[in-house]
């Protein structure tokens, strides 16, 4: 069986695995990092990104060899070592941008590429188009909209910290 070798979160791993298998379920199965989750299987829903070299992408789209010598980041990589949430999942905490929480992580990787991609700020508008291949089922979209323009100013340096959500 081939190996891949590549650094998740910082930190490096060699995985021996069959060549069908994608990178979610190298990250689920073989790194346990359960965060990442599987929610179609059809590269429509969203919930499998993660950040692989600075991009976005669904993790169900990526055979885990195709990611050998990659960096990756997922959403138990945001946080800081003492905790502390990135803005992004901070925003989305504090303007209640989740329900049942399965679409969040790959929410939460989306909106900080599109952030990323976008410094100088985005529209009500841009931000939903740019979550197009993101789906949930239980909130609608409002306060994600909300969430990813507050984190957007945090992130691009226009505020310190977060403003309490109002509704």
């Amino acid at each position: 069986m081939p190996q891949v070798s590549l650094t998740v979160n910082g930190a490096s791993h060699t995985v021996e695995v069959e060549n069908r298998t994608l990178l979610v379920e190298l990250l689920r199965e073989k790194l346990r990092l359960t965060g990442t989750h599987v929610g179609c299987d059809t590269s429509q829903c969203g919930a499998c990104v993660v950040d692989m070299g600075g991009d976005s992408v669904k993790a169900c789209t990526i055979l885990a060899v195709q990611a050998e010598g990659a960096e990756i980041t997922t959403i138990e990589g945001l946080a800081a070592p003492d905790g502390t949430l990135h803005p992004m999942q901070e925003a989305f905490r504090e303007y209640h941008a989740l329900q049942c929480g399965f679409c969040t992580p790959g929410m939460v990787m989306s909106a900080i590429d599109l952030v990323r991609k976008h410094p100088s700020g985005l529209t009500e508008q841009e931000i939903r188009e740019g979550l197009e291949g993101n789906i949930c089922r239980c909130t609608g979209y409002h306060n994600i909209v909300k969430a990813i323009a507050a984190a957007a100013d945090v992130m691009n340096g226009k505020r310190a910290e977060l403003a309490r959500a109002a509704e």
